[in-house]
């Protein structure tokens, strides 16, 4: 669905560049003078960044929910109130009945945790699944860009492309019997070989900014993580006791 909303987003902003960029910047963004318009390189570079622009929406959106368990008051949070094996159930069933239980961090770190102390009445042993759990959440985390990175690489690799066709078809322009004596030969030659390392430029340019806005918000989604685990380590795991 994102990525279908992407497309359709895409194609708006493509209509939208079409209609109201001067000359030079629609052949700079757009290649609206290319004889393949509008199945240019450049659009399809455009298409392939919203979609990627809408995976960093999704993951902050993820990372925004993923704060906003910080703030459900599953555990005690003053200085005095110690959990023993009795005090867990309650808890456990409030945070069974979030509604987002199954997929954020924070609910199931606590259920794994509660349900270890149960098995086995080891602090110890609870404080090691925690660990556990957050080394594997920090792969899932990872795992969660792997489209993203896609993109990033496909958008350069798009941009190669262009410009190797763009100068293939130059030079193929170039070459076409009587054009040697043609006066306007290095004028359009010129033209179509600065169209063609416009898509390079123009490829760096998006991949630049998705590799800024993927940086930033993973590592906003790493800092939810781990704030995460500290609070359970502060409100779970130091609150245990053992009579």
């Amino acid at each position: 669905m994102v990525a279908l909303a992407s497309l359709i987003i895409g194609l708006l902003l493509l209509i939208v560049m079409h209609l109201l960029l001067p000359e030079f910047a629609a052949v700079l963004l757009l290649d609206r003078a290319g004889l393949t318009y509008p199945l240019s390189i450049q659009n399809i570079m455009w298409l392939v960044f919203c979609c990627g622009f809408g995976e960093l929406v999704v993951r902050r959106a993820a990372t925004l929910v993923e704060e906003s368990q910080l703030r459900q008051d599953f555990l005690p949070e003053d200085a005095t109130t110690m959990l023993q094996r009795d005090d867990l159930g309650k808890i456990y069933e409030r945070v069974s009945q979030s509604a987002d239980a199954n997929r954020c961090f924070l609910p199931r770190m606590i259920q794994r945790c509660l349900l270890q102390f149960e098995s086995t009445l080891s602090i110890e042993q609870s404080s090691a699944i925690l660990t556990t759990n957050l080394d594997i959440y920090l792969h899932e985390i990872d795992l969660r860009y792997t489209m993203l990175r896609y993109v990033m690489w496909l958008i350069p690799s798009l941009g190669f492309i262009g410009t190797v066709i763009g100068i293939s078809t130059a030079l193929a322009y170039a070459g076409e019997p009587g054009r040697i004596d043609d006066p306007g030969l290095l004028t359009e030659v010129t033209r179509r070989l600065a169209v063609a390392f416009y898509t390079t430029l123009l490829a760096l340019v998006m991949a630049a900014i998705l590799v800024f806005g993927s940086g930033v918000v993973q590592t906003r989604e790493e800092k939810s993580l781990n704030r995460a685990g500290q609070y359970c380590l502060d409100n779970l795991i130091n609150r245990l006791f053992v009579r």
